[in-house]
């Protein structure tokens, strides 16, 4: 079985749609002490507001609609992201749907603690695992990397 270590240091992508935003924002808040023991980062708007809000640095990457979404992915394919708060809206069609749901599949692959409402983000940052280390198992892909095509 192949494992990941997590740090007591994680970083933390936070991610919100339009519609979502308010409701991060004020999680992050309520959660500022918390999240100031870890890096953050988020995409486009959703970064820019936080780091007003929170008065943290978090280094802001592209608006999802324009690869901020497969940008978080990438990351945490190259297991650079440790955690994902995405507060997505599902009321609402999004023009890059199709990137939010490879961002939560991608998740998924790499086993990362994700949440996307706030019930879970408070059940996730008040966990223990959040202020010490963690292994996480890792599904193993070789027989899948090592496919004949």
């Amino acid at each position: 079985m192949t494992q990941k270590q997590l740090k007591a240091n994680k970083t933390i992508a936070l991610v919100a749609h339009d519609h979502r935003k308010d409701d991060l924002i004020k999680w992050a808040i309520v959660n500022k002490e918390a999240l100031s023991q870890h890096s953050l980062l988020a995409t486009g708007t959703t970064g820019r507001l936080l780091e007003e809000s929170l008065g943290l640095p978090v280094k802001k990457l592209l608006s999802g609609p324009l690869g901020g979404d497969q940008q978080i992915g990438a990351l945490i394919a190259q297991s650079e992201i440790d955690v994902l708060i995405f507060f997505w809206d599902p009321m609402e069609a999004q023009p890059h749907d199709p990137d939010v749901k490879a961002l939560l599949r991608v998740g998924i692959v790499w086993n990362i603690p994700m949440a996307c409402d706030v019930a879970t983000a408070d059940f996730l940052i008040s966990s223990p695992y959040m202020k010490g280390t963690y292994t996480a198992a890792l599904t193993d892909y070789d027989a899948y990397k090592n496919r004949k095509v």
